[in-house]
């Protein structure tokens, strides 16, 4: 199959597959690997050039505690999300699962059972969908990076990695999300057949979601640390670390306040996207304390405020305009206006042209009084202080007599 049929033939599904996803707008990304020990970043092998035979020495010492997986799935449930996605092999080449491509595995090494099948067990646990992460790249295997000028060592290192894409597709029933990176040191999906491993991956897994990091324009994109919409009519995700590093790092001090989380997710379900948020367990499979403090916060706001977020949304540039006290997501007729400066009893929302039908707290229901002129909505009546105790975001619902459109531009108005 020519790459130019392949992914003729995976656009002719795509809506359909990515359905559940797109109105599940929140996951939780899981790094965790034999780096997880050292608690300096995931590239500590690749930035430290600690030399293969010596990192290796890693994989005997890691001794995760039962299960830990479990604690990650039910921390997701509590915190809104509704899919995981677990490194099952990060760069440093080791595979948490029971491959029989390499010895350099969670079965044969230190931890001694198979991690990935304890993470997909968790994930059906607590009803969350399914996602494995695969780095194409691969600090680890002899041929990994002699692949790009040796022949022999491609075919080898090509067939490493097909036999580990196969076995994740084949060995754990369902799986929703298979999720690509770094495509080193290969330069085009033709050195990498790209075609011949994913079309595999989907015979497996037919209902399979693919991103975009295999070199091949898939079923979404992936920014990474910027939380930025793709063109429109084209899935994306911004996967985010919580910290500035996705693997555990104890010495990381800035991480994402709820608040920041809240915008995190507004501004992707905004843009019609998705939000990843890592959370990097500790050496023993334990969620950071300050990750699970924030997302438990995080959780408690969707679950009073989350209509405003999941589910089909709208684009919300082609209708609706930035504000200085908030800004919106939308979903037909209705807006939900995200208030983060708290402007006291009144609020007054400029250029909107369509006729308000009713005006409420979505957290509390309760109706709002408001008068609206042709380029003016004034809410009256409002707490005095913001609401909402959890991160000072209340969202103000707004259900219009037709799709909102908002017209403010640079000028002022002519009275």
């Amino acid at each position: 199959m020519t790459q130019r049929e392949y992914l003729k033939q995976t656009a002719a599904t795509r809506a359909e597959r990515l359905r559940w996803w797109q109105e599940a707008r929140f996951g939780m990304f899981v790094h965790w690997g034999l780096y997880s020990q050292l608690g300096r970043h995931e590239w500590v092998m690749n930035r430290e050039r600690i030399p293969v035979r010596e990192y290796e020495k890693l994989a005997d010492t890691w001794h995760p505690k039962e299960r830990p997986a479990r604690e990650w799935a039910r921390l997701a449930r509590q915190a809104g999300m509704k899919y995981l996605v677990m490194t099952t092999k990060h760069h440093e080449g080791f595979c948490l699962w029971d491959t029989q491509q390499t010895d350099y595995n969670a079965v044969k090494r230190g931890p001694g059972r198979d991690l990935v099948r304890e993470y997909v067990e968790a994930c059906r646990e607590f009803g969350l969908k399914v996602g494995f992460y695969y780095s194409l790249m691969d600090w680890h295997h002899p041929d990994g990076a002699l692949c790009a000028s040796d022949k022999a060592a491609r075919r080898r290192f090509l067939d490493f990695t097909q036999g580990c894409v196969r076995e994740l597709c084949s060995n754990y029933g369902r799986i929703d999300i298979l999720w690509y990176d770094v495509s080193w040191p290969l330069r085009s999906p033709e050195e990498w057949e790209s075609v011949k491993m994913n079309a595999m991956a989907r015979e497996l897994q037919p209902h399979i979601i693919i991103n975009n990091r295999s070199q091949l324009d898939e079923d979404f994109g992936t920014p990474e640390e910027q939380v930025t919409a793709a063109e429109a009519g084209r899935a994306w995700e911004a996967c985010m670390t919580f910290n500035g590093s996705w693997g555990y790092m104890p010495i990381a001090p800035d991480w994402h306040s709820v608040r920041e989380v809240l915008d995190m997710l507004r501004t992707a379900a905004a843009g019609q996207g998705n939000l990843l948020l890592n959370i990097g367990p500790k050496p023993d499979g334990s969620a950071p304390e300050e990750a699970v403090e924030r997302l438990t916060a995080v959780g408690q706001w969707i679950a009073q405020n989350g209509e405003a977020l999941y589910g089909q949304v709208d684009r919300v540039k082609d209708g609706l305009d930035w504000m200085v006290t908030g800004n919106w997501t939308v979903k037909g007729n209705t807006a939900y206006y995200w208030c983060t400066r708290w402007p006291g009893q009144e609020l007054a929302l400029g250029g909107l042209l369509t006729q308000v039908k009713k005006a409420s707290l979505l957290a509390r229901g309760e109706s709002i009084a408001f008068e609206q002129t042709k380029n003016r909505l004034v809410l009256k009546g409002l707490p005095e202080s913001n609401p909402d105790k959890i991160a000072g975001v209340s969202v103000i619902k707004l259900e219009f007599d037709a799709p909102p459109r908002q017209v403010l531009g640079a000028g002022c108005v002519v009275l």
